[in-house]
């Protein structure tokens, strides 16, 4: 945002906090639905990404970014029993890159033609990112090419049908849609708690650009290093393995559940409190 209207370092950390533990909690909620086949079609929810993609649209792209990644990585990861190393590098970085460019997109999220488009966008590069990656390691041989009956056994139509599966189902149904409905609903109501003034198109988040030669940078060495760590982690360079006897089970999404529950809660009330107190300094 501009320097008048510029977000603190506190008020950016209770967003990555908030991100965090929404989208973690929300991640753990898809571990318990099922998926289905139609056919050589899959429906799968791949992830609630409306959460963050809304909340990087309000505030702070890259907070809500990086706050995504991170509650993936820590709720339907590490909380669940696993870990595979660099192997998790890929998803982290596409998932950042992707909010990211979709809230550098909005300047007003009132305008839900532009909220509607870069959500999906932010999907689109998530996935393409992610088919790239996949297709990259079968061609370097680091793993086999796994072919889908009904489907030419080609490793770039099987990966990119997958991945406009996915764009077309969970992208549009599970971030486009909500993010639509949800910015600008949310919009003007949940930026006060935070002391933060609504974006509009006067308030510029680092310069008048979506895209800026730096920020094109940044996205291709984040690229390039999603693409080198898991073609070492598919090689057997994962540098750290984890899993425990009990990955994945229930009990394990039930502890997560209430542990990301909890977090958000916790910040929901500072946040509320911290409202609270800005209003009786007004006042007073």
């Amino acid at each position: 945002m501009n320097a008048k209207n510029k977000m603190t370092q506190s008020q950016k950390m209770m967003v990555f906090v908030l991100t965090m533990s929404l989208y973690g909690l929300a991640t753990l909620f898809t571990e318990l639905i099922p998926s289905f086949q139609v056919g050589i079609v899959e429906f799968s929810v791949e992830y609630f990404l409306f959460i963050p993609l809304t909340l990087a649209m309000l505030f702070d792209p890259l907070s809500a970014a990086l706050g995504a990644a991170t509650g993936e990585l820590v709720f339907s990861e590490i909380m669940l029993g696993q870990f595979g190393g660099l192997g998790e590098l890929e998803k982290f970085l596409t998932v950042t890159i992707g909010v990211y460019i979709a809230g550098r997109i909005v300047k007003d999220p009132r305008n839900r033609k532009v909220v509607a488009a870069a959500s999906i966008i932010g999907v689109a590069v998530q996935q393409f990112m992610g088919c790239v990656v996949d297709i990259l390691k079968v061609q370097f041989a680091v793993e086999d090419f796994e072919a889908v009956a009904g489907l030419p056994e080609s490793v770039f139509f099987t990966e990119g049908f997958a991945c406009l599966n996915d764009i077309l189902f969970s992208g549009i149904l599970f971030c486009m849609l909500p993010t639509m409905y949800l910015a600008p609903r949310l919009y003007g109501k949940i930026e006060p708690l935070l002391g933060v003034k609504p974006r509009d198109k006067d308030t510029m988040i680092a310069g008048d650009y979506v895209l800026t030669p730096k920020m094109v940078g940044m996205v291709l060495i984040g690229f390039a290093a999603a693409i080198a760590s898991e073609l070492l982690a598919s090689g057997g360079y994962e540098l750290i393995d984890w899993e425990a006897a009990w990955a994945g089970n229930t009990t394990s999404i039930i502890i997560g559940i209430i542990v990301a529950a909890i977090i958000a809660l916790i910040v929901i009330g500072m946040i509320r409190g911290r409202a609270v107190k800005n209003a009786e300094t007004k006042q007073a």
